[in-house]
């Protein structure tokens, strides 16, 4: 009978793959130094702890699309550089949290969170707070540097790795430029859609969907051409799965996100959804409308009745269906370009259920 490959169950294989690569990466400097097990304890868990997985699953849809085999030895090479992208989104995650001081993630405390509640429980020395700090910026970093060993250490020839690399330097440099180009954004108090829509491009659709189609589709040898589709097809699907998650980032149910609501309010994020509702309710002479949403903007104490006012406000001025009617449109484009890049086979109805499960998701 013939392996049914990881199509399947790719999740749990990348699971698997990073409780493999996490297991062995800290060994040595645990011997060396038991006293930094703490740190990396942390890191594993988060890593481990949850997460949807997209961009591996992206990533190995790219793979598969630009002819990638679905078992044997190269095709366990593509699983461990897809799983590498875990690590630097857990590196973004964990340096996001503590950018935007956010106390919970996935339903958990976040790093930051966690390791200040360790330093006051264990009655240290100094400001629980600032070892919380600390820790979760050198845990971020040494998920990042984590990320680069496992891709690193695929076992795939050289020539393969080394044209999936310009899609792995380029995919580290716009997330962290998207990340700085937000709380820039966040500091000059831009509220144009145009500059929501920036980060979006940036931050989230090269990163989240762009970047792993391309990478995986290099891993297999795609030709220009096809990446260029494809990256078409990642741009649409990755905006309209930030869109998403905007209208969450409000409208999104704590129980199921894991975030409480209003938390993008309370962190001042420029999302186009706030974009848009500023600029509908001006547009419209709702002056009291917008001097709702401008002042939960940033307002860390904003009360949940207070998130309420705002959600009927972006309600009442067009800028919640203005959002659905976006994500409608970019899903549309990008399954148009799904048809033209006549990738192999499953890969384009994998890709189809992807994208409806990022532009239309609940958590």
């Amino acid at each position: 009978m013939e392996e049914p490959g990881f199509d399947a169950d790719l999740p749990a294989r990348v699971e698997g793959a990073l409780a493999a690569f996490l297991g062995r990466a800290g060994e040595q400097i645990v011997r060396t130094e038991p006293s930094v097990a703490a740190g990396i304890e942390a890191l594993s868990g988060f890593v481990l702890g949850g997460g949807k997985r997209i961009r591996p699953t992206f990533a190995w849809w790219g793979w598969r699309g630009a002819g990638g085999a679905a078992t044997g030895p190269e095709a366990e090479g593509a699983l461990q550089v897809v799983s590498s992208l875990e690590l630097i989104q857990a590196c973004a995650l964990i340096h996001d949290d503590l950018i935007d001081s956010s106390d919970s993630r996935r339903g958990n405390p976040t790093v930051h969170v966690a390791s200040a509640k360790l330093h006051a429980d264990r009655g240290w020395l100094g400001s629980p707070a600032a070892f919380g700090l600390a820790t979760a910026v050198l845990v971020g970093d040494l998920a990042l540097a984590w990320a680069d060993d496992m891709f690193a250490d695929a076992p795939l020839p050289a020539g393969t790795l080394a044209a999936a690399r310009p899609a792995w330097r380029a995919m580290r440099t716009e997330v962290l430029a998207g990340q700085y180009l937000d709380v820039r954004t966040q500091a000059v108090g831009d509220a144009s859609p145009e500059a929501a829509l920036r980060i979006d491009r940036l931050k989230t659709a090269a990163y989240t969907v762009q970047r792993p189609l391309h990478l995986g589709a290099a891993l297999a040898g795609a030709d220009e051409e096809l990446i260029g589709t494809l990256l078409q097809f990642g741009g649409d699907v990755g905006v309209a799965f930030q869109l998403r998650d905007d209208l969450l980032g409000v409208f999104g149910d704590p129980s199921v996100t894991g975030k409480p609501a209003g938390d993008d309010l309370r962190e001042g994020k420029r999302t186009l959804l706030v974009a848009l509702g500023l600029q509908l309710a001006k547009e419209r002479g709702e002056d009291a409308a917008a001097q709702v949403i401008a002042e939960a903007i940033g307002a860390a104490n904003l009360s949940d009745a207070a998130v309420d006012t705002v959600r009927e406000a972006l309600t009442a001025v067009g800028a919640v269906d203005a959002i659905e009617r976006r994500i409608t449109e970019l899903t549309s484009s990008a399954m148009a370009a799904l048809e033209r890049a006549h990738l192999a086979e499953p890969a384009p109805a994998a890709l189809t259920e992807l994208t409806e499960l990022a532009t239309q998701r609940t958590y």
